[in-house]
């Protein structure tokens, strides 16, 4: 990269790392263990909620996940009304139909069920619920919505995304075939509930590849430059549980105990990249989503060894710490070989839960249009321990079609 661009990108994320110090980073107030959904309407009923928008998809709806939580809301007297059209990668008009439903309904606050898909849909319906005259496109970026949400629960389906405590929402357009992040605290979930009991029916390639993804989020954030001391911990102890328990969700979906410790990870995962940020899996992962509509777990699993080997030695330090933490290291052994031994981990959990090494969906006249916009969400924004340009980012993408 062009040095002056490289130093202007290190100020900027210098900067933004002093500013954020200041915003609120309250996390969700946490309802967890097995049967912990049925406990959520007396909490919403709580929050002076009377009327609130149930946000899911049709998929979780036709397997009757929620007929406990709906059984329960009108136990405490609460009414719903239900959004059901969520879809994966949601797009602009999912959001705008959500938030329809929640302003001619009347309702006062939300509850998200499902994956991040679920999740960022409701997010975003909420914005625009208190800011019913900013679009959805006008909230891109950071810090475009400053203004509270409505009490906003979230149920997490899936142990992968972290969505429940997180300040993003990630959106399609599907006019330019765009994905991008909208960035802000108030859309931090005031409560998320914890229930392994709502992950036992996941089948095992979403099993997998969503574990995936929260194993992404807690290594992107603990080698990028933007940590505290709690994000950190947060990632040591996401990158040990999930390697002590993915492969045992992934075979037997029915342990619930290794299902618990999943979520929990994806918890502790979610609280470190929200404040440390992710890097350029992500960012390469959300426009390969956005053009082939590649689910988000399935790409950070295929994408991540790529570009952790694109880092070398600038990574090597702190992957050699996640190797140690992983209990894959053995003594005496180098930081160089811990980090290689660390990379090779991924790539054999990818093979033993049956995740591919490569897309057979980008096309070649697509990769300057996905080096761009890559480059555009992750520069100057992501605090990464080496920064790409069109070169790297190119090689990176083309090592990853078959």
């Amino acid at each position: 990269m062009n040095p002056l661009k490289k130093a202007g990108c290190r100020i900027y994320q210098a900067v933004f790392r002093s500013v954020v110090k200041v915003l609120d980073w309250t996390e969700p107030q946490l309802i967890k263990g097995a049967g912990s959904i049925k406990k959520l309407p007396e909490t919403v009923k709580s929050k002076g909620v009377k009327k609130v928008l149930v946000v899911t998809d049709k998929g979780l709806m036709a397997l009757h996940l929620l007929d406990g939580l709906f059984e329960s809301l009108g136990a405490a007297g609460i009414d719903y009304t239900l959004y059901d059209g969520t879809q994966p990668n949601p797009t602009i008009d999912n959001i705008e139909d959500a938030y329809k439903s929640y302003k001619d309904t009347g309702c006062q606050g939300v509850i998200a069920v499902g994956g991040g898909s679920s999740m960022d849909c409701a997010k975003v319906a909420a914005a625009r619920a208190v800011r019913p005259n900013k679009s959805v496109t006008k909230m891109r970026g950071v810090l475009k919505i400053r203004k509270k949400l409505p009490p906003f629960f979230a149920v997490p389906t899936t142990a992968g995304t972290g969505s429940e405590t997180t300040i993003a929402a990630v959106i399609t357009n599907p006019k330019t075939h765009e994905k991008y992040p909208i960035n802000d605290p108030v859309l931090r979930p005031s409560y998320a509930v914890l229930d392994p009991e709502l992950t036992l029916g996941l089948p095992p390639h979403i099993t997998s590849t969503t574990g995936m993804d929260a194993l992404t989020h807690a290594v992107e954030a603990y080698i990028g430059q933007s940590n505290t001391k709690d994000t950190e911990e947060k990632a040591k102890l996401a990158t040990k549980m999930i390697f002590a328990n993915i492969e045992k969700v992934y075979n037997d979906g029915k342990d619930i105990q290794a299902r618990e410790q999943m979520l929990l990870a994806s918890y502790y995962a979610g609280v470190a990249f929200t404040r440390a940020y992710v890097g350029y899996v992500h960012a390469i992962a959300h426009n390969l989503g956005g053009l082939y509509n590649v689910p988000h777990g399935l790409a950070n699993a295929i994408i991540l060894p790529y570009v952790l080997e694109y880092y070398g030695d600038s990574a090597q330090q702190r992957l050699s710490e996640l190797a140690d933490v992983a209990g894959i290291t053995q003594p005496g052994q180098s930081a160089q070989e811990k980090a290689k031994l660390f990379i090779e981990a991924i790539k054999t959990l990818n093979r033993n839960m049956n995740i591919p090494d490569g897309f057979e969906q980008i096309k070649q006249e697509d990769i300057p249009t996905l080096v761009k916009r890559a480059l555009k969400e992750g520069n100057p924004l992501y605090p990464v321990p080496k920064l790409m340009d069109e070169n790297d980012c190119e090689a990176v993408i083309r090592r990853l079609m078959k």
